[in-house]
């Protein structure tokens, strides 16, 4: 069952993005983003934005904590923390979005989690995309 994290869980989920914006590529936009997901299994995994000089091949934070956790053998995503230290709060672009919605619990909630001045907020991710087509729309 994916439940809506503690607001402990949320907090460590939004260090670890802090932590991996640290760690962000940025030489052209110099605008760090760092994602924390949690997996169904518990773990926390990170990913930071990765630019590239060929504007297209730039990867998102958030597409690459899910690389990570999809070659760790992951297929379920409960949670994701989104961070930015140029803004107070920063989301998902549209492609992340999609990409998100491939691995949300089936018939359950994924939750996101987002930087605000007053602590993390959590929003539901089907606030974020409603409506999603997603791979349920595929089966037979």
């Amino acid at each position: 069952m994916c439940a809506k994290p503690t607001a402990e869980l949320a907090e460590r989920l939004m260090d670890a993005a802090i932590r991996a914006a640290d760690r962000a590529y940025v030489p052209y936009s110099d605008f760090p983003v760092g994602a924390a997901l949690l997996t169904a299994e518990g773990t926390i995994v990170t990913g930071c934005n990765i630019e590239n000089a060929s504007y297209p091949l730039t990867n998102c934070a958030e597409r690459v904590a899910i690389g990570s956790a999809v070659a760790g053998g992951t297929r379920v995503i409960q949670a994701i923390a989104v961070f930015a230290p140029r803004v107070e709060t920063v989301t998902p672009c549209g492609a992340c979005r999609q990409v998100i919605n491939e691995f949300k619990p089936a018939g359950e909630e994924l939750w996101m989690i987002f930087h605000t001045n007053d602590g993390p907020e959590l929003v539901p991710f089907s606030e974020i995309l409603p409506r999603a087509f997603g791979p349920r729309d595929l089966e037979r």
